[in-house]
């Protein structure tokens, strides 16, 4: 049933966002072939394998799904949740960022920003005060040692 739920979640939010809007508006745009194809191809996999990593974890860990109506019940740290707390955002904006090489379109590119500033405000007033709320001290915890968006560079003590 969780299975199910995610991917049914992933058909509708996700891939609204990451796949339907992005070719709606490069409906007349001619995909790029050579180099720059293989850019956004590999751009592409890349966001699709990262959202398919942290659904996986959100799954079998969190037991629960991105959905907020059913977000996981344990906070999720491993994986790529290791290395920054919002993984599966960034693996969306990978996909958008693979459309927008592929078809060479201004519009998708400011699609992407767009949909960036909007996951980012969602992040910022939305999910970490309900994470603060749900997780306490925990979320407190791995907020501090885990970054937002980017992993935190850690220098070896002398």
């Amino acid at each position: 049933m969780l299975l199910l739920k995610n991917l049914l979640f992933t058909i509708v939010i996700p891939g609204t966002v990451a796949v339907y809007v992005p070719l709606w508006i490069a409906n007349t745009h001619q995909p790029r072939t050579g180099v720059t194809g293989a850019v956004a191809i590999a751009l592409l996999t890349l966001g699709a394998l990262i959202y398919a990593w942290c659904i996986w974890d959100f799954a079998t860990f969190g037991r629960g799904t991105p959905a907020p109506i059913d977000a996981p019940k344990k906070l999720v740290v491993r994986g790529l949740y290791h290395y920054t707390r919002n993984p599966m955002y960034v693996g969306v904006l990978t996909v958008i960022v693979g459309w927008a090489v592929l078809f060479q379109t201004k519009s998708l590119a400011i699609y992407a920003l767009i949909v960036a500033l909007c996951f980012h405000l969602f992040v910022l007033f939305y999910e970490e005060p309900r994470l603060r709320h749900q997780f306490g001290k925990d979320y407190e915890n791995y907020r501090v040692r885990v970054g937002r968006w980017l992993p935190k560079l850690r220098w070896p003590s002398a």
